[in-house]
């Protein structure tokens, strides 16, 4: 798999560190206890991320947030946030195995993404710390804006070649329009 690319200091795209991941669903009753299992609060407004130390919570849905964390342990990790839940109905899936995830930054970054994705990248309408699903050309990603010229993208494994591949042209577009 093509794992990163360098266009003249503009943007760089590279593998994200293998994070254990988790997709948890739950309702308001588990929100905090499961945010204070984690270490990160679940960002309850819509499209927002949180961050601390290593770790991130992203908001996908009304009950719905990507969990990232260093790997391993994420057995014990997904046992200690559902004994968090206290009972509540929760469902955490461990989709570690299922997901790459690529940083791409630079000063061309969001220009990149918007040669495939439909999104406003402006940084007043998709701020540092905005997150959300969207499309990459075809392939679905979570995208999410680390900083102002940071993202962070998550993809389906299956997808991730496709992915890099559609990069890589829009960069060489990119170049040449310059």
């Amino acid at each position: 798999m093509a794992e990163s690319f360098v266009s003249d200091g503009r943007v760089t795209l590279r593998r994200a560190p293998d994070d254990a991941r988790f997709i948890v669903r739950c309702g308001d009753a588990a929100i905090g206890r499961i945010g204070e299992a984690f270490g990160v609060a679940l960002p309850t407004t819509p499209c927002r991320a949180a961050e601390r130390a290593a770790r991130a919570a992203l908001w996908l849905g009304p009950d719905e947030w990507l969990l990232l964390t260093p790997g391993g342990n994420a057995d014990t990790l997904a046992a200690s946030l559902e004994a968090a839940a206290g009972g509540e109905p929760v469902s955490i899936v461990d989709v570690s195995h299922r997901q790459l995830g690529f940083e791409l930054d630079g000063p061309d970054a969001a220009t990149l993404l918007n040669a495939g994705c439909p999104l406003d990248l402006d940084p007043e309408a998709f701020p540092s710390g905005g997150c959300t699903r969207t499309l990459f050309d075809k392939t679905e990603i979570v995208l999410w804006r680390r900083s102002a010229s940071g993202f962070r993208l998550e993809v389906a494994r299956s997808f991730a070649d496709y992915l890099v591949g559609m990069l890589a042209v829009a960069r060489r577009d990119l170049a040449a329009a310059s």
